[in-house]
């Protein structure tokens, strides 16, 4: 057995950068060292490095992969193993772009440890750095009795993991479940909180014998009382998600947390229909298992106040690794343009994109439907380009950029990023606000009835206080529908 050491250094300061790495041996197996962090998820296996690290080698080529965050290029190196002794090589990893610099910063807004996790505390101070996350939320969460690592974190702000350029705060996952596994009320993640919101979870995620009481309304409500930010999670699943939405009490809407959710935009799409601003977040849930991120663009300070107004304002985009930018008549994500008044006006604007792999296709989405596709055909833009367009717009509505690539990253999932939108006018455009909000109304009447069939609830007025939630947001989407 040879000795292989590696030093891995940023290409441009020289100092060594925490990373993930990669070492298949010449017949062909994964091998760590013995204390190392291991990545979780689905696709090559990788170990944490703080920097440097030292494996044990047999004879032959031997490969090194090294990756970090997704602004680098992923490094891989072919060495030869001798026999016996060692062998030190450096590793410099260079930026394919450098999205901080030009103010956007990487968040991950929705992480636990599962009970499994014998490291949490070494794995949370590494996990910012190896995927170079500006702004990192942990949360604490409740099913039934189970230790999960990440709750003995303390609600707040945490200094002791954070950086000038790694931000980390431990947040809650409120939620309410079906008694056969499926979602009721549905998940929130509640940010910048300085006290437990309880309860953490009621229904069968305590007991079989735990109320479907209270809402997460009014979880939202008591996040926000003290100062707290509130997402929902998983694509909208959960009956109250059109109904806290309609309510005004959230902040922005996370996609695709985890990664084996189905890259599906229908429920956001819809409540934007509805004029209801909502900007586009994400996460990776149980540990870092994919590329997962929300970029906040801040032309204040970085720090975590400020980045969440960004987040607040829809200065964003989602992605698991191509940059995606969007201005439409001057406005980028978040803005507003003037409203068209009845009378139909074409406005110009730009897609750019920037991208370590490349992408295939750009398209931009006006009020819930792709209007245009750019198909890139030529390899020279694949990762770095511009689309310009132009698109009538005769009513209020919104318009955002999506793309997607047929290559996948070292996680095994195909590439992607979606904007928040540039809202018009009032952003709610008629004839189709009115087809997304007869959806609504549909599935509020269903939860109605499950309300008041299924759920359990230890007092009518308890049962009669979550009707009367759903009744107040079935009001909102049936004035839409008329």
């Amino acid at each position: 057995m040879g000795t292989l050491r590696g030093v891995i250094r940023d290409s441009v300061s020289g100092e060594p950068v925490e990373a993930k790495v990669h070492v298949l041996t010449s017949s062909g197996n994964f091998v760590h060292p013995g204390d190392s962090i291991l990545k979780v998820g689905p696709g090559d296996p990788f170990f944490y490095s703080s920097g440097e690290f030292t494996v044990n080698v047999p004879r032959g080529s031997t490969d090194i992969i090294v990756e970090r965050g997704t602004e680098y290029e992923p490094l891989r190196k072919v060495i030869s193993m001798p026999q016996k002794g060692a062998v030190e090589v450096e590793l410099h990893l260079k930026r394919w772009i450098d999205l901080p610099a030009q103010h956007w910063y990487p968040g991950n807004t929705h992480l636990h440890y599962s009970e499994q996790e014998a490291r949490p505390d070494d794995r949370l101070h590494l996990d910012p750095k190896v995927h170079d996350l500006s702004v990192t939320v942990v949360s604490i969460l409740q099913r039934h009795e189970i230790p999960y690592a990440s709750n003995k974190y303390p609600i707040g702000f945490m200094t002791d993991y954070s950086t000038a350029h790694h931000l980390v705060d431990c947040g809650e996952e409120n939620r309410h479940n079906y008694r056969r596994g499926g979602m009721a009320y549905g998940h929130i993640m509640l940010l910048r909180i300085r006290n437990l919101v309880e309860p953490v979870s009621r229904g069968d995620l305590v007991s079989d014998f735990d109320p479907d009481y209270p809402p997460l309304c009014y979880a939202c409500d008591d996040a926000k009382r003290q100062g707290g930010i509130v997402l929902w999670c998983h694509n909208g699943i959960g009956m109250e998600a059109p109904v806290a939405a309609a309510l005004g009490k959230l902040d922005a809407f996370n996609l695709f947390d985890p990664y084996w959710m189905d890259p599906e935009y229908d429920v956001w799409y819809h409540l934007l229909n509805c004029g209801i601003p909502l900007p586009a977040s994400t996460g990776t849930d149980w540990f870092i298992c994919s590329n997962n991120r929300v970029y906040v663009q801040t032309d204040s300070a970085f720090t975590y106040e400020n980045w969440l107004r960004g987040l607040q304002a829809g200065n964003t985009f989602i992605t698991n690794g191509p940059a995606l930018f969007l201005n439409v008549d001057g406005q980028p994500p978040g803005g507003r343009i003037r409203s068209p008044n009845g009378a139909p006006r074409k406005i110009s604007g730009e897609i750019a994109w920037q991208s370590n792999y490349p992408i295939n296709r750009v398209e931009l989405i006006h009020n819930g439907r792709a209007v245009q596709r750019h198909e890139i055909d030529e390899a020279s833009t694949r990762r770095n380009g511009k689309w310009g367009f132009d698109v009538e717009i005769k009513m209020d509505g919104w318009i955002a950029a999506r793309t997607f690539g047929d290559a996948r990253d070292s996680f095994a999932q195909a590439i992607y990023a979606h904007t928040s939108p540039v809202y018009i006018g009032t952003g709610r455009p008629d004839g189709i606000a009115q087809e997304s909000a007869a959806l609504f109304v549909r599935s509020i009447d269903d939860s109605i009835d499950w309300v008041s069939r299924i759920g359990k609830f230890t007092k009518d007025a308890h049962r009669e206080e979550v009707l009367h939630l759903f009744r107040e947001g079935r009001k909102v989407y049936a004035g839409l529908a008329q």
